[in-house]
């Protein structure tokens, strides 16, 4: 049961297709969905789904709006879930991710980098292909074991954007499961909670930054809230997702 539970929380944090269920009107129809698009010509809306997990409690995600904001409200109450979205931009065609998240308190004892305390109030979550025969034995067999436990092997390499408890902005965090997730600490500390924040960042320089080679595809874009593993609650708001269609000289 301990390698099946590790599994299933490392499947969570990959966007791994198990126990999809179809998004809520809410989340689907929205104007934040509408504005959760790439800004590339010729682009269509993308649809979202409210991914939940086996033996997790899911996230609650709900259409509002904040500060006159179109925005995804997530509740985590030793949760996690998230909303994830299909999409397949080509290497070549990567540019900038935008997003946006009101905080407005972070989950004491969170840590990102220690197996048991992984918990995050905001996660932007970026998952591209590549070639899986440069697995590690071990990255191997937690894909193998995924594809028999949900359908899908493990993405070959998971980016997110995060805001930390403690680890300056830039920090890059090696996930504790597997080396193929890797996180990128855009926000610290609690000087800006309860405001909006809005962000801007290239996807190629960032998940070389994190992964020391070029990106693959990217295929699943998604947010995540999750307090499962402290046993805590928790309460952002998301603005739009949206991939640039050009990429800037920004972060």
């Amino acid at each position: 049961m301990g390698l099946r539970r590790t599994v299933a929380v490392m499947v969570v944090a990959t966007i791994a297709g198990c126990a999809t269920q179809p998004a809520t009107p809410d989340a689907a129809l929205s104007d934040w969905a509408g504005g959760s698009r790439s800004l590339a010509k010729g682009s269509a809306k993308r649809s979202w789904e409210h991914q939940t997990f086996p033996g997790k409690v899911p996230t609650q995600f709900t259409r509002t709006r904040v500060d006159g904001r179109d925005a995804v409200r997530a509740t985590a109450a030793a949760s996690a879930s998230m909303l994830r979205s299909s999409v397949r931009i080509e290497p070549a065609e990567l540019a900038n991710v935008r997003f946006s998240w009101k905080v407005p308190q972070l989950i004491a004892g969170a840590d990102m980098a220690l197996r048991d305390a992984d918990d995050a109030p905001v996660r932007v979550v970026l998952v591209f292909e590549g070639d899986r025969t440069r697995f590690s034995p071990r990255d191997a067999m937690l894909s193998e074991l995924a594809r028999t436990l949900t359908g899908e092997e493990m993405p070959y390499a998971t980016l997110m954007y995060v805001w930390c408890n403690k680890r300056e902005p830039g920090s890059v965090i090696v996930n504790p499961r597997t080396a193929r997730i890797r996180t990128i600490v855009v926000e610290s500390g609690s000087g800006k909670l309860g405001q909006w924040l809005d962000y801007e960042r290239n996807i190629r320089r960032d998940f070389e930054k994190a992964f020391g080679e070029a990106p693959g595809a990217l295929v699943g874009i998604g947010v995540m809230t999750d307090s499962d593993n402290t046993r805590s609650k928790t309460q952002a708001w998301y603005g739009p997702v949206r991939l640039a269609g050009q990429a800037s000289a920004g972060h």
